[in-house]
């Protein structure tokens, strides 16, 4: 056991879980994490929601009076997410009134399904904000090119946003823009900025799996011996570019008004490939302003044996660009790799998203009452 957590804190890292069901918060395990393990906020996904409703722990009461109602599928499944989201912020609370509002976030992502759709990401977006109705809630936008603009539109409205799916140099620094757009659009309309927050989830994991992939087709030494360097050269490239852009005249004349920085988010942090250590993308993405989610296998990891010394970033600019350097030299298209990822990332909530109908259907025409 270390005190790795701990020293995360520290350092200026927030440490959220990456994952919520309805045990986990009626057990008090939710609780458990927050006191002990310097848990501060929550993330969910469609994938996480997926895991947790198909286990059917804790759900059956909800669906079978959702049945009895007869609602549709959509609606229910609603119902029974915000209604984790709900209790999960009421029980982060406390941390987020201890941070004057900085963590004791949950986040609650809009249908996958409209992430190529502006008008309907806003429309979903404003509704989930209106369902879960507490202060502590983050709505995750993906950072799309539709979703870009549905960014600046929701945190003009005041709406806190989590941006998520963001995997390329390029679109992150299009998603600042959209954040500085928004406050912009929230100052003119009078809103007190101080209320708005905003994390930017850069995906770390699935970089390497991808990069390493091509590299493994290569086959070469010079291609083995990059193997496992470019998602945290990518993150640490993003923190460089926070760096810049909250710093710039644009960002302090918000900042002089109210405005908070959008935190840089790494998510993805599992680590997927069993010759890295399991903590590779906690330990190695120690920066000041962040915030880590993890899925709670990862966090158990960094507690047992996470070795934290301090910042591993800033300053580390100069071998993260010579290390995707390198494997842009060799072929792979680093364009090419982050538009596949985000390809697949929304497949891949897609059909979380559409296995979630197909269970929940099922539980409702289970539980429904019978008629007479």
């Amino acid at each position: 056991m270390t005190d790795a957590l701990k020293r995360l804190s520290e350092e200026g890292v927030a440490i959220w879980l990456d994952d919520l069901s309805r045990k986990r918060i009626t057990s008090g395990n939710l609780a458990e994490l927050i006191d002990q393990q310097h848990v501060v906020g929550v993330t969910t996904n469609p994938t996480i929601f997926q895991k947790a409703i198909s286990s059917g722990d804790g759900y059956e009461q909800q669906v079978s009076d959702l049945a009895a109602r007869k609602v549709t599928v959509e609606e229910a499944i609603r119902m029974i997410t915000t209604a984790d989201v709900r209790d999960a912020a009421d029980i982060l609370r406390p941390v987020f009134d201890a941070t004057d509002g900085q963590d004791g976030r949950v986040s609650i992502e809009v249908d996958p399904r409209l992430a190529h759709n502006t008008k309907a990401t806003v429309a979903e977006a404003k509704q989930l904000a209106w369902l879960v109705d507490r202060p502590n809630t983050l709505i995750k936008i993906p950072a799309t090119e539709a979703g870009l603009p549905a960014i600046s539109e929701v945190i003009g409205l005041g709406i806190s946003v989590n941006v998520t799916l963001i995997f390329s140099l390029e679109r992150y620094g299009k998603v600042m823009d959209a954040y500085l757009t928004g406050l912009e659009k929230a100052k003119e309309r009078g809103l007190d900025l101080s209320l708005i927050r905003s994390v930017a989830s850069f995906f770390v994991s699935r970089v390497d799996t991808e990069i390493d992939r091509r590299l493994n087709d290569l086959g070469t030494d010079e291609a083995k011996a990059l193997r496992g360097r470019s998602a945290v050269a990518n993150a640490r490239l993003a923190y460089q570019a926070y760096e810049e852009v909250f710093s710039s005249d644009r960002w302090q004349a918000l900042e002089s008004a109210g405005a908070r920085k959008q935190r840089p988010l790494w998510a993805s942090t599992g680590v997927k490939d069993p010759a890295y250590k399991d903590t590779l993308y906690v330990v190695d993405l120690v920066a000041p302003n962040t915030v880590n989610t993890m899925p709670e296998a990862t966090l158990l990891a960094v507690e047992d044996h996470g070795d934290v010394t301090g910042d591993t970033v800033t300053g580390s600019y100069e071998q993260a660009r010579a290390d995707l350097d390198a494997v842009e030299a060799l072929g792979i298209s680093y364009d090419d790799v982050v538009q596949v990822l985000e390809d697949e990332g929304v497949e891949k909530f897609e059909a979380s998203w559409n296995d979630l109908l197909k269970s929940t259907q099922a539980e409702l025409e289970r539980l429904a009452p019978s008629e007479g």
